[in-house]
């Protein structure tokens, strides 16, 4: 396979710019540069356009409204630029399929990073815009409605959300790489599923503290200047490692459903 060296200064851009407008810290940066090659080298122009679709809507949708997601900013541990391990929990397993699919030229691995890719695309646009519902969300596990921000939870717009943005992700994979038309429907399940993979985890296992001066419920370890104390979950269990293994679990979903 050519590989596409062309695009390189392309991903170098993207990155700058990335961390120019804040979307991306500088290890941030880094990390998408190393992720984008990896794709690059295994999945060419196409799977760079795929990994920029999720890239550019997921920032969009994390800009949109932003003022309107000041208090849930409060709640969750990370609202700046994207770090260079969220970034590796959004797009590490991608950029394993790219390595290793320059190395074999595996079809399954390419199913694996397509799932992997909608499932991060799903769960991120289900964040952002299901924050945004004028009713309150409910937790999924329980149907007790709680706070805009709590992991765990849903609400019907994030959930639209989410089936939109796995659907986004299967549809430019479907055209992009010639697949029949079943595929559409598969990774677009397979990534919603993973989305609902990350709330059960989120709500399961992912810590959670609480503020000892204000009370607040959040997942940061420091809020009214003071540490928090662990309320619920592991406290090795964090957003982003519920992040990959929801991803981890759509792509080998992905893999086994195209082998068999």
């Amino acid at each position: 396979m050519i590989i596409d060296y062309y695009l390189i200064p392309i991903l170098i851009l993207a990155a700058y710019i990335g961390h120019r407008y804040q979307m991306l810290t500088r290890l941030g940066a880094v990390g998408t540069i190393l992720v984008g090659f990896s794709v690059l080298i295994g999945f060419g122009y196409k799977g760079i356009f795929l990994l920029g679709a999720f890239f550019i809507s997921s920032s969009f949708w994390s800009s949109y409204k932003k003022e309107k997601k000041v208090k849930v900013e409060e709640k969750i541990e990370k609202s700046a630029g994207r770090d260079f391990v969220q970034v590796v929990a959004n797009g590490g397993l991608a950029a394993v399929c790219g390595f290793l699919y320059y190395l074999t030229k595996d079809n399954s691995l390419l199913a694996i990073f397509i799932a992997s890719i909608a499932a991060a695309n799903s769960d991120t646009w289900a964040s952002e815009l299901g924050v945004l519902s004028k009713k309150k969300p409910f937790l999924l596990l329980s149907g007790k409605e709680t706070d805009p921000g709590t992991s765990g939870a849903v609400s019907s717009l994030g959930l639209l959300a989410s089936l939109a943005g796995a659907f986004l992700i299967a549809l430019l994979a479907m055209l992009l790489f010639s697949l029949p038309m079943p595929y559409l429907i598969l990774f677009t399940i397979i990534g919603f599923m993973g989305s609902v993979i990350d709330t059960i985890l989120g709500a399961l296992l992912q810590r959670k503290f609480k503020c000892q001066v204000c009370g607040l419920e959040t997942e940061k370890k420091m809020h009214c200047h003071k540490e928090t104390e662990l309320l619920h979950g592991f406290i090795w269990i964090s957003n982003d490692t519920v992040n990959f293994l929801s991803i981890l679990f759509a792509g080998l979903l992905g893999g086994m459903a195209v082998v068999l």
